[in-house]
């Protein structure tokens, strides 16, 4: 007898600096702004005789009415708590809740009460058992999987997935990083030994894409270029790919660290792939800080010239921003913004140093007394901290951060730099080629535009620019539709202030 599986991830709660949300309040439905490759991959794991349906409820509503046998949740620490919430109602329901993902295998506690099956670590390996367990109505509280071998990860299952509703698609190459940040939680569950997917299996998950839409994917790697040789032919297979004249460009975008600027070889590569966006964890300019963090990794270089050859190559960066490290004192604020101005980077996302769950960060703030316990673990953006930071009060963060951000996404600040990467990008071959854009962010960018007076005075500089640098034009499209997502975020949560954006310094 077959049995079914309604597989969820619930909607964060947190607010994110990259949501797709925000154009609902410009007359459209909301989007998913990257698709779910775990939901897809769960589902391309069930054997023939389970029927799988999927929802990804950032644009589906959750169906509590389901004839499902099974409910499977996943998600990552930023969901935790909506994950609770959703399995206790499905079992007030009678329905068997399995719940497993990065948050779960992170924090078991924190979900062994609220679900009647816990699923840790990487579900490949043991993927077979369970669904044998469950056929038989005969299943363990806790299955345990292991780091597996990518070969044996599926092709995810995007026919079930609502692609129409979805912007940017996801595809895995390696899983697991040998940097060792002190408050970094993706290598407590994924590891330090990075563990790659056969190239064969990468271009064809590619093609499955393609063929369902996207033209734009997102290489979920959490350090796609640490292995330089590997990177070399991973991209090098994407631009063979990309080449095929029959074919629409697809663009990609990673994560990446900021030494990979050492290896010119390996950007130009990853330029004429395509590869045309990273998100790279700057973090801060306080070499101190970074010490304290065990990044030296961001050590080795002058990081704004560094960024500055990812640009030189056809790359924009995004980056990401923290404060409240033990060595940053209420200059840090200041410090961050100064290094912001200097870049070619037009987007970033700040936060609060968090202490995560099962990090070596957590540990240490536990033992000096600093965690907060019941604390925000999930900050995404710049609300709060589960840590009593040691250079300045909780006060002057809050004050700090809420002045950075503000700054920032200052208009005309914002499009200082977003004019010096138009001025110092040089898009490749493939960036050239022609691709229709999305008309719903066109109008939203429209309208957000008439809204605000001195974004469109803004606006109006950066197109003067892409005038005379046609070839920039898709990256500074990317880079306003970024700036209209946060300044929405950013009203709707009511942390955007026009009065702190303007001042030269936070006011303590």
């Amino acid at each position: 007898m077959s049995k079914s599986l309604y597989l969820i991830a619930p909607k964060s709660k947190v607010p994110n600096h990259w949501g797709g949300d925000f154009i609902e309040h410009w007359g459209f439905p909301s989007v998913q702004w990257m698709a779910d490759v775990t939901l897809t991959t769960l589902a391309a794991l069930a054997p023939p005789d389970f029927t799988v349906r999927l929802c990804d409820e950032a644009i589906l509503p959750i169906d509590f009415d389901t004839s499902a046998d099974f409910i499977g949740i996943t998600g990552k620490i930023t969901q935790r708590e909506r994950m609770i919430e959703v399995a206790a109602e499905f079992r007030r329901r009678g329905k068997t809740v399995l719940i497993g993902g990065p948050s779960a295998s992170l924090s078991p506690d924190s979900f062994r009460h609220a679900c009647d099956v816990l699923v840790r670590g990487e579900i490949e390996e043991i993927a077979s058992d369970l669904f044998s367990d469950l056929r038989r109505g005969r299943w363990r509280e806790e299955y345990d999987g292991g780091r597996p071998d990518l070969a044996s990860s599926p092709i995810p299952q995007w026919s079930l997935y609502p692609n129409h509703r979805t912007v940017i698609g996801a595809l895995q190459t390696s899983r697991g990083c040998p940097f060792d940040c002190e408050f970094c939680d993706v290598i407590q569950y994924l590891g330090r030994k990075q563990r790659h997917k056969p190239v064969g299996n990468i271009l064809a998950e590619l093609d499955v894409l393609y063929g369902h839409g996207y033209r734009k994917v997102f290489l979920t790697d959490d350090n796609f270029t640490v292995y330089r040789r590997r990177a070399k032919e991973v991209v090098d297979a994407l631009r063979h790919w990309n080449e095929r004249p029959d074919r629409e460009p697809v663009s990609f975008i990673t994560q990446a660290s900021i030494e990979a600027a050492r290896d010119e070889e390996l950007l130009g590569m990853c330029g004429e792939a395509g590869l045309n966006s990273v998100f790279i964890g700057i973090e801060t300019p306080n070499e101190a800080a970074l010490r304290e963090a065990n990044k030296r990794q961001n050590l080795l270089d002058d990081p704004i010239g560094q960024i500055e050859k990812f640009v030189a190559h056809g790359i924009m960066v995004r980056s990401g921003m923290m404060v409240g490290f033990d060595a940053d004192g209420p200059d840090v604020f200041e410090r961050q913004f100064e290094f912001a101005m200097a870049t070619p980077v037009p987007n970033f996302s700040v936060g609060a140093v968090v202490a995560p769950e099962a990090t070596p960060l957590h540990a240490r703030m536990r033992k000096s007394g600093r965690l907060i316990e019941g604390g925000n673990e999930t900050a995404v953006v710049p609300w709060e901290t589960n840590i009593v930071p040691l250079g300045m009060t909780r006060e002057q963060l809050s004050i700090g951060m809420k002045w950075l951000a503000n700054r920032l996404y200052r208009p005309d600040l914002f499009g200082e730099r977003l004019l010096r990467l138009i001025r110092g990008i040089e898009p490749t071959a493939i960036m050239r080629r022609p691709r229709p854009s999305r008309h719903r962010f066109s109008t939203v960018m429209e309208r957000f535009l008439k809204s605000d007076e001195a974004s469109k005075k803004m606006a109006d500089r950066v197109a003067r620019a892409v005038r005379a640098k046609p070839a920039a034009g898709r990256y500074a499209y990317s880079a306003m539709l970024e700036y209209i997502q946060v300044r929405c975020l950013y009203d709707r949560t009511g942390y955007w202030d026009p009065r702190l954006a303007g001042l030269a310094a936070p006011s303590f």
